[in-house]
């Protein structure tokens, strides 16, 4: 998908939601939502660049990849306390299981994993 955030974020939950998602796992969706939306804001923000979004469901992990145009890795860094910025891959690595940014021929795709909680820690 190629798109905004607000889309991207819309997109990304009706894909969680058949998978069950929203009602079995409604903490991780949270953190996925948010995680599409930085990614694909950063794509446009720092890339200046279109955000093609793909999730892909391996039986074990959500895979969450937004590709851009930039050649250049995101890096977590500390935010200013004066910027509105900075956050945003600080966010993705507390929210992620784990994530990975590659290089690419065009550009880059950064992908978070997500892996849904065990039957017992939803029930805790």
């Amino acid at each position: 998908m190629n798109t905004g955030p607000k889309a991207a974020r819309d997109w990304a939950r009706a894909h969680l939601d058949s998978l069950g998602w929203t009602h079995s796992a409604p903490q991780t969706v949270d953190d996925v939502l948010l995680t599409v939306s930085e990614l694909v804001t950063n794509a446009h923000v720092h890339a200046h660049s279109a955000a093609r979004l793909v999730l892909a469901w391996d039986g074990q992990c959500l895979h969450v990849s937004v590709h851009d145009d930039a050649s250049a890795l995101p890096t977590p860094r500390e935010p200013s306390r004066d910027g509105l910025g900075g956050r945003g891959m600080l966010l993705v690595d507390a929210l992620a299981d784990e994530w990975e940014a590659r290089p690419c021929p065009d550009g880059k795709s950064v992908t978070a994993c997500f892996r849904p909680p065990s039957p017992t820690e939803r029930s805790r």
